[in-house]
């Protein structure tokens, strides 16, 4: 893929197809079963058995043991998943391409390689989610009443960050309990991004060229991750709380990348390629 090597994580054997269509690398997760062309994150050193709480770090942290002596410097190599996908250029936001994305045009619409926009870049991100535009009602569903009087004057305000967004959907009090664990180096400044910033760069998703710099994020993360486990463990059960540990690293992988490196912006859209045969 002219120097860049695209990773697609997906859960579903049956993708495969759509996935040499464009010529990614098919990844499979979890405990489903894949044909020999995938890349498995249950074999050689694996926490496979821990995806469902970890999401696509199970394959980052397989990629790391196993393959990441394959990379080689100044290689591109990103990660999307079977219903997210970076933009081939950066020209139209992504709420725009998500209406007009369909099948006979996604070959047009999705990445191929490296953009000459990146060249001064070593790190691609995606488009930022805003966390303020969250209605009352869903804010009672999910955090509770005891949950919003307690914050009633930050929701009369409707000034939402990042903090505020996790407790609602993921778990009162749970970032702060798990920044309590992270390395002293970061744990403030993390803190300080949480509690400031009002959007995030969403779906785990980037792209970078240099092996030094995806190793020592690679480093910071797991072993942010294992610390985690000890508070939080895997007795996890409601929907918005089983798959915590990938919540957590989807709010800190925008904050390490933007702390220790100069990623350029770039587009993903959303187009469920399991779902829909491509017509290429």
């Amino acid at each position: 893929m002219n120097n860049l090597k695209m990773f697609c994580l997906s859960l579903h054997n049956e993708h495969l197809e759509n996935l040499k269509k464009i010529n990614y690398i098919p990844v499979g997760l979890g405990k489903n079963s894949f044909l020999d062309e995938w890349l498995k994150d249950s074999t050689g050193d694996n926490i496979s058995y821990k995806n469902k709480y970890y999401g696509e770090y199970t394959f980052h942290y397989w990629l790391w043991k196993n393959m990441f002596h394959t990379i080689k410097d100044n290689e591109w190599i990103g990660f999307c998943t079977y219903r997210h996908y970076w933009a081939d250029n950066n020209q139209t936001h992504s709420d725009e391409i998500n209406k007009i994305v369909n099948n006979n045009n996604f070959l047009n619409l999705v990445l191929k390689g490296p953009k000459k926009e990146w060249i001064n870049h070593n790190v691609i991100l995606g488009e930022k989610m805003k966390v303020d535009n969250i209605k009352f009602m869903k804010i009672i569903k999910n955090g509770g009443v005891r949950f919003a009087l307690k914050n009633i004057r930050t929701i009369l305000q409707n000034k939402y960050n990042i903090k505020f967004h996790f407790d609602v959907f993921h778990g009162d009090g749970f970032l702060d309990k798990a920044i309590s664990v992270l390395d002293t180096k970061d744990r403030i400044d993390f803190k300080n991004f949480v509690e400031n910033e009002g959007s995030f760069n969403r779906e785990n998703m980037f792209i970078c060229r240099s092996k030094s710099i995806v190793n020592s994020y690679y480093e910071s993360i797991f072993e942010w991750l294992k610390n985690c486990e000890k508070i939080f463990g895997f007795n996890l059960h409601k929907w918005n709380e089983i798959r915590l540990y990938a919540f957590l690293a989807e709010r800190y992988l925008p904050y390490w990348f933007n702390k220790y490196t100069k990623p350029l912006v770039w587009p993903i859209f959303f187009f469920d390629t399991y779902k829909n045969k491509l017509n290429l």
